[in-house]
């Protein structure tokens, strides 16, 4: 019988014999008929269907293109979180012809860097400083100062206004590389702050110096793969200072707390970490010396152990455009911070973060009236912190030091920064294991709320901890005094209280002298004393001004007494609400009075 099959036509010849119950076979033809665009030019075109000739399987013929190759030279496959590591990186120009333009384009724009535009080309022969320093350095004999202030463009390290950071100019000497000819060019890398394996996309990009209508340019792809182990983790922050830099006044100081800690599990054979120099970053302020220096020239870190350094910071006399560095040295070597490669990986891992700061503070001036920014101002810091290190490695037999640096951005007083993500950092320091159990434990002890996200929303009215620090106290007084009860009664004792207006703005400030607690108890805990003359001044502060104020204490007995009662108040000039700030009831001002 005949057999007809669904969705077959009857013009197809249906082979019988290739037919039976277990298999079939059918054979077709269909005929292709290739079609060019539509043609829509002319009033015809557009009222009937016209098609133009196929050209796009027609070959283009251009002039001839150059063409280049790249070998990376000593490239690493491990490195330790933020560690520096100088290597090498050779273009080549196989074809006939000349060609320029040559740009690196990358996601991980933080992991390498050829240099600024100013850097001093290195050495051809990469063994020829196979063991010297990747950073620049100088010799120095002052330790726990800042042995040199410098100062330091965005643009020049490829950050600016405007500026791609994921696209970089390789500098080849004149911009053009001729046929045949090779260069090597020195390349920095920088381990990601991140533990684990990464891969690294390199896209090469270059033109001819012929402009040609039909192909401008050719890319050439890269993809590293570098695996990096743990190293430090530094956490970070900065207090107002009690004490005014002089008894001049001549500017406002801070005290910057630096917490470093060992993480690294001795898997890369590291022996321990020397924490070699801080260095600061900001176009307001700097540091200027090492507060808690020992006798040791650098703070050694082995496994496991946790350094603090407490630096002080003071504010630039005049603030510039251009970013300031400052290094407190803590060997006989000092690494120039504000040139290559140090400056570059901070411009380029910190990008992203000064991006986010400058969209927030443009939102804030957006929704916030000047009065509240104001406020909100004496509470926010620029002020950048980079940490230098060295590491010793043992490895067959052989010592090697390792070099490296990690970055911390301080935005607020008294607010906590990190080197990396808080999540990432519980997470280096607990190992997988121990993190996973956490995280099973979350629900238990509320591990969300520990990382819950900061909180974004913009307050029309500045905070109680924003108050406080509109207007900086400090009281100046004999620590110890002595005085003979017997012959005169009354031990009057001068006391002189500075006030900083901390703001951009006029303030007027209230000095109140009355005990604010009158209870028995508190006069026992913290003695009796009286304060001579009026009770109350009234003053205005221009910004930034410092002004003194003579004070006279009275004791009648010996004991120990806190002087630091006087309660100040302060708004800006314009502004009709008045606010307490409460900054120098924070340190108790002790006396101790003698009777001789």
């Amino acid at each position: 019988g005949t057999t007809v099959l669904d969705g077959l036509d009857s013009s197809i010849g249906l082979l019988r014999e290739k037919y039976n119950s277990t298999e079939m076979s059918v054979r077709g033809r269909q005929d292709l008929e290739i079609q060019g665009p539509r043609l829509n030019g002319t009033k015809e075109e557009k009222t009937s269907i016209k098609y133009g000739p196929d050209r796009r399987l027609d070959p283009i013929i251009t002039e001839e293109m150059p063409l280049l190759e790249v070998f990376f030279i000593n490239f690493p496959t491990l490195l330790l979180c933020g560690e520096i590591r100088k290597t090498y990186v050779e273009f080549m120009n196989v074809s006939k012809c000349p060609l320029t333009g040559v740009k690196v384009v990358s996601k991980q724009p933080e992991f390498f860097t050829f240099g600024s535009k100013d850097a001093v080309l290195s050495p051809l022969s990469p063994t020829a400083s196979e063991h010297c320093s990747a950073y620049k350095t100088v010799v120095t004999h002052s330790t726990s100062v800042c042995s040199l202030i410098s100062s330091a463009v965005a643009s020049e390290f490829g950050v600016g206004t405007g500026s791609q950071p994921e696209i970089i100019d390789v500098p080849l000497p004149d911009s053009v590389l001729l046929p045949g000819v090779s260069v090597q060019l020195p390349m920095w890398l920088r381990g990601p702050d991140e533990e684990g394996v990464h891969e690294i996309n390199f896209l090469f990009y270059y033109e001819s110096i012929r402009k040609h209508s039909k192909m401008c340019h050719r890319v050439l792809r890269h993809t590293a793969v570098i695996c990096t182990s743990r190293s430090l983790t530094v956490r970070s922050t900065v207090y107002r200072s009690n004490a005014l830099e002089d008894e001049k006044g001549e500017g406002d100081n801070m005290l910057v707390f630096v917490d470093v800690e060992n993480i690294n599990t001795s898997e890369a054979g590291v022996k321990e970490f020397h924490i070699v120099q801080v260095s600061s970053n900001s176009k307001n302020w700097k540091l200027q010396k090492s507060i808690n220096f020992s006798e040791d020239k650098d703070t050694n870190l082995a496994n496991r152990e946790k350094g603090k350094l407490c630096l002080k910071a003071v504010r630039c006399k005049h603030p510039v455009e251009n970013y300031t560095f400052a290094d407190v040295v803590f060997g006989n070597e000092q690494i120039i911070s504000s040139t290559s490669p140090c400056a570059d990986f901070f411009f380029r891992s910190l990008y992203s973060n000064l991006k986010r700061i400058q969209t927030q503070q443009n939102s804030l001036q957006g929704s916030c009236d000047n009065a509240v920014r104001q406020i909100q101002k004496c509470s926010e810091v620029d002020l950048n912190i980079i940490v230098l290190w060295k590491a010793y490695v043992v490895e067959d037999n052989k010592q090697l030091i390792l070099e490296g640096q990690h970055h911390v951005c301080l935005n607020a007083v008294g607010k906590d920064a990190f080197s990396l993500p808080q999540k990432q950092g519980f997470k280096k320091i607990l190992g997988n294991s121990d993190w996973e159990d956490l995280e099973q434990e979350s629900t238990e002890i509320g591990l969300s709320n520990l990382f819950r996200p900061e909180n974004t929303t913009v307050s029309s009215r500045p905070s109680v901890e924003q108050f406080s620090n509109l207007i900086k106290t400090s009281l100046h007084y004999p620590e110890t005094f002595n005085h003979s009860f017997n012959q005169k009664s009354l031990c009057i004792v001068p006391v002189t209280l500075l006030l900083s207006n901390c703001s951009e703005a006029d303030v007027d400030v209230i000095i109140d002298l009355r005990h604010k607690t009158t209870s028995p108890e508190a006069l026992e805990i913290h003695g009796s004393f009286t304060w001579l003359g009026q009770t109350q001044y009234k003053l205005q502060l221009k910004a930034y001004e410092v002004s003194s104020l003579q004070l006279k204490a009275c004791f009648v007995h010996t004991g120990v007494y806190n002087l630091g009662t006087p309660r100040i108040f302060a708004k800006l000039s314009h502004q009709v609400t008045l606010f307490e700030t409460s900054q120098q009831n924070s340190v108790p001002a002790l006396i101790i009075i003698n009777s001789i």
